[in-house]
């Protein structure tokens, strides 16, 4: 799946100050030099005043000397240098020339402050004309509707009066502007026309139907996998290229022809998907059933999957945490936990009715129950108040299935489905924010803000209509996906000969990595202690209750708190309360690759220089990858730290990565790996509806992918409380969990109570099987939440699936090279043609310039340039902000900072909010000259999101 960036990146060409950029480095060599000529001669003249008898004389010299040797223009600078001339007249001369060029750099750098204001000024407007761009403005609509209402006043303010220095609040919005126009020019996030996805093909050259290649396309699906045959020859061939693991990917040649072969060219036009936001249908819900008239007609259910122990009933009770409608991006946080209630007549009287009748509506199941127990109508709505705060009874029909891909639509057919008139009423009632949602992807800019404020009036005024007061709407009430194209093809023989065999070698050390494969580890530990090797659990909703009660949440505790590395460096093992072998494995498997790449950056001196970031040879753990600023990791290494994963890398390790192809003119492709996971279609599920035939081409190639003797089944995570978990079916199967409804056919949905877990001697593993099927059952998760934010259940059957999130660390436990001026460098970090890790500085935020609070807008400027040069940083880099904590998984987001543009400098310092925030700089990687992929606009950011997989060769005549 491509990323493409939605405006080209040239688009930020004109917020650079190029004229400035020159003066900068104009003032700031010619200061470098003088400085250097000024100890020269600071030299010379203390030769001249040493001899010099004369007070007078002697102190006028002095001065001088003191002067220059601080590179500035002395007082009496004629005086002095008719003095110098009488004793030294080659010194005279000079300190003449150095005299004339030091006044020469003062009117040099006057020039500073009119230039720096003119083209500030001209960036400014320029911003302002691209506030106009329809795709930074369809996506600002919905990710900040706020800053989308202030830009036309801004704009009319900065036209009037181009000149006028922006207030407080100008600079707010200016910054908040820039921030989303980066994000739309030099970055891939999806949402909206920030970035749009278009599905690719690896294509296989040179083969006809029918016949195949030693790369053929897995399956022949249309996300981008490879086979472990053409993952194989691409190592064998790079390995040619390249002894000893500094694999090049070829020849200039090859390199010329790999940028021709692997440029992209999406479609101009693109075409938008929007949904709402099924938050706002929670809330809809929640005004239903909030009312008594119309909660008599909804129909209630016993919770799927209750069960009786003893003389207790269980079931799976399930909290809902509303999320915050203020937030740009929010969701409903759902948490479960298996339940008890005590027996009684009137609760089993009930579970029987409900039982052989299914569902009962509210208002016929109260008036059973006054009259089962001769109580009042009261009475009776209050016991099933009880049940329905409880979880015990459910209503089920309101609520959105992973399934739904047109949630208003799917809400508006269970309204219907109800048969009373209201429902009715309100079904219809949905039909004009149905049609507004419906036309917002094809609507232009102004039409969408119209269509957006009719939609939330809708929804708040039918709240109001079903008795809930003033309606809550969330900030981002639709969410949009958009469609660049309808799909690119790459060829596979390019990618196998430049990527795949450096990237399989990669994947192999990844389990390393992987921040769940300590819980799945120490999950089997705890089946084991209970059931021992060979074991049988039937019961696995009991089996989870007591992992999480008797072990895991306190175990969590305790990891949550662990840091990998100790101050000095040191490994920290992973939490071993079991003494599992495994986990050993697992932290000898780390510390093997932390000494590795200790020991790669000990060798970097051999290459000379403080930046030149080389490593020596040493047996094939990597090598001086050619250019300074470059650390190569070698085959050896991942071989050591692969073979010590033997014990805990699954057979079944189906992978996606998110990559960026940096293409250079001249040079040698790579493959920038950003991310990688584990998991099968995650890549494309959230965006395959947008695309006429996906979704049956990936449920297609699941199938096929799937081991021998196994079916893959989705584990949903129970009911949708964020658009990123809705797509179409991709697996043939799914796990039902209790408190879950089917969303498949019966044939097709697994209940729990159908399922077993074994533990398989042979492969020392869990297994999941199904009675019924007869077949192991794989569970894969195809949503965009983290794991993390799904409820008990779901989280811990996924311990038995091939989902993983390996965020490669390659500098754990590696010192960092010593400050210079308070900042500390990393190289990039490559194997093959995979890197690795990008070129990054840190700092301290007082390392940094001073803001530009107080200070002249040139002496400021010319103060980054000044950073940037010492520390030799790219013109363009990404840096990260962190003040004092990471936020979420994967920590503070990264920010586009172009030392060009006074504009972006400025936003940048203002993300620096205390004297503890932490900076690092990464390189743009691939930079502007590199990029690979383009439109009839100009050139674009792009990331492949590619899915890869190892392929076992079947014996003849089986599928």
């Amino acid at each position: 799946m491509l990323r493409v960036a939605g405006l080209p990146v040239d688009s930020v060409r004109e917020l650079r100050c190029p004229a400035s950029r020159r003066w900068a480095d104009d003032v700031l060599a010619e200061t470098e030099r003088l400085a250097a000529e000024g100890g020269r001669l600071g030299e010379l003249l203390h030769g001249l005043i040493g001899h010099n008898e004369d007070g007078a004389s002697r102190r006028l010299l002095l001065a001088l000397r003191r002067a220059v040797f601080n590179n500035r223009l002395p007082g009496e600078a004629d005086t002095a240098l008719a003095r110098v001339r009488a004793h030294d007249p080659h010194t005279a001369g000079m300190l003449e020339r150095w005299l004339t060029d030091r006044r020469a750099l003062d009117a040099r750098r006057a020039e500073g402050a009119a230039l720096v204001a003119r083209e500030t000024g001209r960036a400014r407007a320029a911003l302002g004309r691209l506030a106009g761009e329809p795709r930074l403005r369809g996506g600002l609509l919905l990710a900040s509707p706020t800053l989308d209402a202030q830009l036309d006043q801004w704009r009319g303010r900065l036209a009037a009066d181009p000149d006028r220095a922006p207030d407080k609040r100008d600079r707010k919005i200016e910054r908040s502007l820039l921030a989303y126009l980066y994000r739309t020019a030099c970055k891939t996030s999806p949402f909206s026309t920030f970035t749009g996805v278009v599905p690719g093909e690896f294509a296989a050259e040179e083969t006809g139907p029918g016949e195949t290649g030693p790369g053929e396309f897995a399956a022949g699906a249309g996300a981008g996998g490879f086979t472990a045959a053409g993952a194989a020859a691409g190592e064998a061939a790079s390995r040619a290229a390249a002894p000893g693991g500094a694999v090049h990917g070829g020849t200039p040649a090859d390199a010329r022809d790999a940028r021709q072969a692997l440029a992209v060219r999406v479609d101009d036009e693109w075409t938008g998907r929007a949904r709402l936001n099924v938050a706002a249908l929670g809330r809809l819900a929640e005004a239903v059933t909030g009312d008594a008239a119309r909660r008599a007609d909804l129909p209630l259910a016993l919770a799927p999957g209750w069960g009786r122990v003893d003389d207790r009933v269980r079931y799976v009770r399930r909290w809902v945490t509303s999320g915050d409608e203020d937030s740009a991006v929010t969701f409903d946080a759902v948490r479960d936990r298996l339940f008890f209630l005590r027996s009684s007549g009137t609760l089993e009287r009930l579970i029987a009715l409900l039982e052989d009748r299914g569902s009962l509506r509210h208002a016929d199941l109260a008036a059973w129950l006054a009259a089962d127990r001769g109580a009042t109508g009261a009475e009776a709505e209050q016991y099933l108040t009880a049940l329905l705060d409880i979880g015990m009874v459910q209503v089920p029909g309101l609520r959105t299935a992973v399934h739904d891909t047109d949630p208003l639509r799917a809400f508006q057919d269970s309204l219907c489905a109800l048969g009373s008139d209201w429902a009715t009423g309100l079904a219809g009632r949905l039909d004009v924010p149905l049609s507004r949602v419906d036309r917002f992807a094809a609507a232009p800019p102004g039409d969408r803000r119209e269509l957006l404020d009719g939609l939330r009036e809708d929804l708040q005024s039918v709240q109001s209509e079903l008795g809930a007061g003033r309606g809550r709407v969330p900030q981002t009430v639709l969410y949009e996906d958009v469609a660049a194209g309808r799909e690119v093809r790459l060829p596979l023989g390019d990618w196998t000969r430049t990527v795949a065999g450096s990237l399989s070698a990669v994947e192999s050390v990844l389990p390393a990595f992987d921040l769940t494969l300590p819980q799945r580890i120490t999950f089997k530990g705890f089946f084991l202690a209970r059931h021992g090797r060979g074991g049988r659990c039937d019961d696995l909703l009991k089996l989870v209750h007591d992992f999480h009660e008797d072990f895991f949440d306190q175990y969590l505790s305790f990891t949550s708190r662990r840091t990998p590395f100790d101050a000095e460096g040191r490994y920290v093992p992973e939490e071993n309360w079991l003494g599992l072998s495994q986990l050993k494995a697992l932290d000898t498997a780390r510390q093997t690759f932390a000494e590795g790449m200790r020991a790669l950056w000990e060798a970097r001196g051999d290459s000379g220089g403080g930046g030149d970031f080389g490593a020596g040879r040493d047996g094939g753990y990597g090598g001086d990858g050619g250019d300074g600023g470059e650390l190569v990791v070698g085959e050896s290494l991942l071989a050591e730290v692969a073979a010590e994963l033997g014990p805990v890398t699954p057979s079944f390790l189906p992978m996606s990565h998110h990559v960026q192809l940096a293409v250079p003119r001249g040079g040698r492709p790579l493959a920038v790996l950003n991310r990688s996971y584990g998991g099968v279609s995650f890549p494309f599920s959230r965006f395959a509806d947008c695309f006429e035939g996906l979704e049956e081409r990936l449920l297609h190639r699941s199938a096929e992918l799937c081991p021998d003797g196994a079916v893959l089944a989705e584990v949903t995570g129970g009911p949708v409380t964020s658009n990123l978990n809705l797509h179409g079916r991709l697996t043939e199967y799914e796990i039902v969990c209790p408190g879950e409804s089917a969303t498949l056919p019966d044939p097709y949905s697994l209940h729990l109570d159908d399922l077993h877990l074994v533990h398989d001697e042979d492969s020392d593993r869990l297994a999941l099987r199904s009675a019924r099927l007869g077949r192991e059952v794989v569970p894969v998760y195809l949503g965009y939440l983290v794991p993390l934010a799904l409820p008990e259940l779901p989280r811990t059957l996924l311990l038995l699936s091939p989902s993983s999130l390996s965020p490669l660390n390659v500098w754990g436990g590696v010192p960092e090279s010593e400050p210079v001026a308070g900042v500390t460098r990393r190289p990039r970090v490559r194997h093959g043609s995979v890197v690795l890790s990008r070129r990054s500085w840190s700092a301290p935020a007082l390392a940094l310039p001073p803001n530009g609070r107080g200070r002249t807008q040139e002496d400021w400027f010319l103060d980054w340039h000044s950073f940037r040069r010492t520390h030799r940083l790219p013109d363009r880099v990404f840096a990260t902000v962190t003040d004092g904590g990471a936020r979420g998984a994967t920590g503070a987001k990264p920010q586009y900072v172009d030392f060009d543009s006074p504009l972006s400098l400025a936003a940048f310092e203002a993300t620096l909010r205390t004297a503890e925030a932490r900076v690092v700089f990464r390189e743009m990687l691939p930079d502007e000259s590199a990029l690979h992929v383009s439109s009839a606009r100009g050139r674009h950011v792009a990331e492949l999101a590619v899915e890869t997989a190892a392929v076992p060769t079947r014996p003849k005549g089986r599928r």
